[in-house]
């Protein structure tokens, strides 16, 4: 047996109105068309559910009953319609993001805040790769989005510009050279570094520009993050070269902060996806809030 949503819904303006010509009237439906459905929900459904007389139309103790139940089942399918709006819309959905260490840690999470406050309803998922790692992920429909540091690869993806951000040099304030406002990296290459974890983009920058030197990354400590990066450079472990961005959030007192006098030293940030034009409505929202300050 199968219920018409219709039928359900013309019995319980009936059961409010009193009367089928006022729901016919309303609803733009023959009264007798409306009559036959409801003596097809009472077939159906194998019980009285409205007595007719001259006064009007009031319900069965089953008809009250119906009443109840259809205004539910009426409720969850307008909740149906409504939601898969919201999803058609953008308004509720999932974005896979793959963002970089650097950016994670600096632009991310204002626009992931930002974001959720406008659109709750949409799920973010993040997670941290590194930046060659990011280009292959998005090819590979493992994310929506991708936000790395912009660099060679081979991936079949979209690149669009993010932000643009400076390496900087960090020291201790008793450091030889606290002295400069600005440092070559082949005069930083003379003192112990602390370093990223192997894989990222500003640790493979770094080795590069050492051999083109013709010098050595001194590095006894490998770090996960720019937190442990300076603190390890605060107790003196070495000197660290990280984004301008991190310096703000993460730098203590009894440090300073050097320019590096390097063309690499300027990075820029891109946002990537497989194709812009098959992004799910949330996704693509998502890639336009990134994108508006750009």
């Amino acid at each position: 047996m199968k219920l018409d949503p219709l039928s359900l819904r013309l019995f319980v303006r009936v059961v409010e109105d009193g009367t089928i010509a006022s729901v016919a009237a309303r609803e733009h439906i023959a009264s007798a068309a409306i009559s036959r459905r409801l003596s097809e929900l009472e077939d159906a459904l194998g019980t009285q559910l409205l007595v007719r007389t001259n006064k009007g139309i009031t319900p069965t103790a089953a008809g009250i009953n119906l009443t109840v139940m259809a205004r539910d089942v009426l409720d969850d399918l307008q909740n149906i319609v409504t939601r898969m709006k919201e999803y058609s819309a953008g308004h509720r959905g999932l974005v896979r993001l793959l963002v970089n260490i650097s950016t994670v840690s600096t632009f991310i999470p204002p626009l992931v805040k930002s974001f959720l406050d406008r659109y709750p309803d949409v799920q973010l998922r993040l997670m941290e790769r590194d930046s060659l790692s990011i280009t292959e992920g998005i090819a590979e429909n493992l994310a929506d989005i991708g936000v790395f540091t912009r660099l060679p690869h081979s991936a079949d993806i979209e690149v669009y510009p993010f932000r643009g951000d400076e390496l900087k040099v960090l020291v201790r304030s008793d450091h030889p050279l606290a002295e400069l406002e600005s440092v070559t990296f082949a005069e930083a290459l003379d003192y112990e570094h602390v370093v990223l974890r192997t894989g990222t983009h500003l640790r493979l920058q770094m080795l590069t520009a050492a051999g083109q030197a013709g010098k050595s990354l001194r590095s006894k400590v490998e770090v996960a993050s720019y937190d442990a990066l300076c603190k390890m450079v605060e107790c003196g472990v070495g000197i660290g070269v990280l984004p301008a961005g991190i310096v703000g959030i993460y730098t203590l007192p009894g440090m300073r902060t050097l320019s590096l006098d390097e063309a690499w030293a300027s990075r820029e940030l891109s946002v990537c996806v497989r194709r812009l034009d098959a992004l799910s409505p949330a996704a693509r929202i998502f890639f336009d809030h990134l994108r508006a300050g750009c």
